[in-house]
């Protein structure tokens, strides 16, 4: 069999269509023509702006939508070119796209989540978001479908971009730069309130990835059950990895408190004992 005759080879043959090999390798190539293309244009723009960080998320945006449009009429064309029209396949098609649309309402909500997420601009690649259930992670990718979004902990979880829409999220890149967090704070009953204040700010004036403006402050918030209560207010411009930051502020404070002899109590309760017939 000469390659003429291999690639001219009929591997279906009916009345309503006719498929060779030659179609077949044309259907795959452009496909993976398309693709490559896709990921050669995607690292150009990626290296062209690596160093421009306003904008990012638009471009990423704007690179999607593109794409799922392009995606569309690259599978048209090449249906077409193994002798199936795209638009009588869309047409013979609509009953059953109509009865799997009732099954699968939640997919099709998802879809139209990712499209109003990219086109709204309300949530960007590399954003840092917190959900409902608590969850704070940075946007990698925004999907059609799904999301995926990196947590403080370094794994990945893919999001249906449903949740992103209909649940209340907080974006902490919408905020400035500089966001404030705290760290709560009980002493013993007896401490000097005004030496507690004093070396928690020093605390926090020293961490060289709090930022001292806003200054922070603190905020005596309560007497407790076993302890005096405090709040150690602060900024910073490292939001993703604040609890990292928390945890070194809590070292310093452990620290100080103990040179200067300020106790942190652990709760305690007395028990008073009656016997019968006392």
């Amino acid at each position: 069999m000469t390659f003429k005759e291999f690639i001219d080879y009929q591997i279906i043959q009916s009345d309503n269509i006719s498929l060779t090999v030659y179609q077949i390798l044309l259907f795959v190539f452009i496909l993976v023509a398309t693709w490559l293309a896709f990921k050669i244009v995607q690292k150009f723009i990626n290296k062209k702006f690596k160093k421009v960080e306003s904008g990012g998320g638009s471009r990423y945006a704007v690179f999607q939508i593109l794409k799922y449009f392009v995606w569309v009429i690259v599978i048209g064309i090449a249906l077409e070119t193994i002798g199936i029209r795209f638009n009588l396949l869309i047409a013979s098609s609509a009953a059953l796209l109509v009865g799997l649309g009732f099954g699968l309402q939640q997919i099709f909500n998802d879809y139209i989540s990712g499209l109003l997420i990219l086109f709204e601009g309300n949530l960007k690649v590399q954003d840092v978001v917190q959900m409902e259930d608590g969850t704070i992670g940075r946007v990698m990718e925004i999907n059609l479908r799904t999301s995926k979004i990196e947590t403080r902990d370094e794994y990945f979880i893919i999001v249906p971009n449903h949740r992103l829409i209909n649940n209340n999220i907080i974006n902490w890149s919408h905020m400035e730069s500089r966001t404030r967090f705290q760290v709560n704070v009980g002493v013993a009953y007896g401490s000097d309130t005004s030496l507690v204040e004093k070396t928690l700010l020093a605390c926090a004036n020293g961490h060289p990835e709090i930022t001292t403006t806003p200054n922070p402050f603190v905020r005596f918030v309560n007497f407790g059950e076993s302890s005096l209560d405090f709040q150690l207010y602060f900024w910073t411009e490292k939001t993703f990895r604040v609890e990292n930051i928390k945890s070194s502020l809590r070292f310093r404070i452990d620290q100080e408190f103990k040179k200067n002899n300020i106790r942190i109590p652990f709760p305690q309760r007395d028990v008073h004992i009656i016997k019968d017939g006392a």
